[in-house]
């Protein structure tokens, strides 16, 4: 698919380069001390740490998870931003002020001043597990984009090629730097791709030969027997997957899954605590959530314009003029990319191409430096350096090659998720979010444990963590297959898997004394 990119689009890449390369030179000071790699000297400023938060949260998965949301499904992925507000208020409570009280490098550094280093190190290699999954779910969608570009399809050998150019690619541009360069290329990536999704945006709008009130019309009553893809509310009781977004689910599994992203997950708890302190931190938390729903919103939309694009050939036949009408053929999955690559003019499409690219780079560069900084501080400096002496530069070294061994970790599991996906052909929006559940349930009853109880000890801790990851797995449809017979096999979303598996955890952590 490469060869369909002009001379224009040549010359936008080119120019997307250039400026790449020198944001990188500007921002990439190199780090001295660990201070400065993985927390920034905590002087970030607010607004720089607000974007780096919306793209981190986003990125890849909302680039292409939310067209396919909108195409497959409606507006109700908009209302898990009430949870996301309930969430940020609860982090801005309970959590940012002890990190700041404590210093923290990480957020595992509060159970190690509540229960013993131990319970830091524990949770901190959770983190490290669950961290590679949610990662890797987003370099896969990054790499199907790639592969669609370089070799028009998603073939495994297409998908490996992909999954290996974004990695080096994104490698190589964090690791002198650390955070600082990983926030300030967000800020620039996150702008791209959103410029890059208004283009879409205009351009659909424009080739659907209807007015706006009669394309929501269109959307409002899409065929025979079919819901609204307008709904923004759905207040239906189903506890299948089917209902992963119903007000339900929303106001309680999402509710714990964006406590534990947003105060639990080192990978966007670290960008606030580059912050000067835990008012700005939390100021910065606040404004990514407001900006977040017009972002999601023009996704999300794109994937409804491509329905009425796709799906409705007597609408688009008023604006073909003779000319063959728009067919989509492909996998569902790339109904984003394949409009992208067979249907833009020159020059926009470099634009989205570009914004893809920079989704994914975005997507790669939080992974690396969160992971990195708990592998050296919670792992290898607590844990099997604990009372050695060790200077600066030693753990800044040995924070850039751990972020070598994430960068080859976070590609294996890129891989694996292609072919779970394809197992399971789950829309790519829900499936981002439902691989942080096996990691997320342990960490959340340890820290509940931690903050409103005096109960729990390191055994109580080990235990609600395997019971978190244990919990959400015997709930796979894959794996009830294996213990369960056919007749009581069960659907449940994934944030229902994400409350009972926390309430568990929560009970078994809460069942010792301190």
């Amino acid at each position: 698919m490469i060869d369909q990119y002009t001379a224009l689009d040549l010359a936008v890449f080119a120019l997307y380069i250039v400026i790449l390369l020198a944001t990188g030179y500007v921002f990439n000071r190199r780090a001295r001390t660990t201070n400065d790699y993985f927390l920034g000297g905590n002087t970030m400023p607010i607004w720089t740490v607000s974007i780096s938060v919306l793209a981190t949260s986003q990125s890849a998965a909302t680039f292409l998870g939310g067209p396919d949301q909108g195409y497959r499904g409606d507006l109700t992925y908009l209302a898990s931003n009430i949870a996301g507000l309930i969430a940020a208020i609860f982090v801005a409570k309970f959590l940012l002020p002890r990190f700041y009280t404590l210093k923290a490098f990480t957020v595992y550094e509060l159970l190690g001043s509540r229960f013993g280093d131990n319970a830091k190190y524990q949770a901190g290699v959770v983190y490290l597990f669950g961290r590679l999954f949610a990662s890797g779910a987003r370099l896969f969608m990054a790499a199907i984009a790639v592969s669609m570009i370089l070799f028009g399809d998603v073939a495994p050998s297409s998908v490996i090629i992909a999954i290996g150019i974004i990695t080096c690619v994104g490698f190589f541009y964090t690791v002198y730097g650390g955070i600082r360069t990983v926030i300030y290329s967000d800020v620039v990536q996150c702008l791209v791709y959103v410029s890059a999704a208004l283009l879409v945006l205009w351009h659909l709008f424009h080739a659907i030969p209807l007015s706006t009130s009669e394309m929501l019309e269109v959307l409002q009553n899409p065929g025979p027997g079919e819901a609204s893809k307008l709904t923004f509310i759905d207040f239906s009781l189903d506890f299948s997957s089917a209902g992963v977004f119903n007000i339900w689910s929303i106001l309680t599994g999402f509710v714990l899954l964006n406590i534990a992203g947003f105060g639990l997950d080192q990978d966007i708890t670290q960008r606030m605590l580059t912050c000067k302190n835990a008012k700005s931190a939390s100021k910065a938390l606040m404004s990514s959530i407001a900006m977040g729903v017009p972002v999601v919103l023009a996704f999300i939309c794109i994937g409804l314009l491509l329905f009425i694009y796709y799906q409705r050939p007597d609408i688009m036949a008023q604006a073909a003029n003779g000319a063959p009408v728009p067919e989509f053929k492909g996998q569902t999955v790339t109904i984003f990319m394949y409009y992208v690559l067979t249907t833009l003019p020159s020059g926009i499409k470099a634009v989205v191409t570009i914004g893809i690219v920079a989704a994914a780079l975005s997507t790669l560069n939080s992974g690396l430096n969160s992971m990195s900084s708990v592998a050296v501080q919670d792992i290898y400096r607590g844990w099997l350096k604990k009372g050695v002496p060790l200077s600066e530069d030693k753990l800044v070294a040995v924070g850039r090659w751990s972020m070598g061994g994430v960068a080859i970790a976070l590609a294996s599991v890129a891989l694996l998720c292609y072919y779970w996906q394809q197992y399971s052909d789950t829309p790519l929006l829900a499936f981002a979010l439902s691989v942080m559940v096996f990691s997320y349930s342990g960490l959340l009853g340890v820290y509940f444990t931690a903050i409103f109880s005096n109960r729990g000890n390191p055994a109580s801790i080990v235990a609600a963590l395997i019971t978190g990851f244990a919990v959400p797995v015997l709930m796979q449809p894959y794996v009830q297959s294996i213990y369960l017979p056919a007749a009581w096999q069960f659907d449940l979303a994934f944030t229902w898997q994400l409350v009972i598996g926390t309430a568990i955890s929560t009970l078994v952590c809460l069942s010792r004394k301190k």
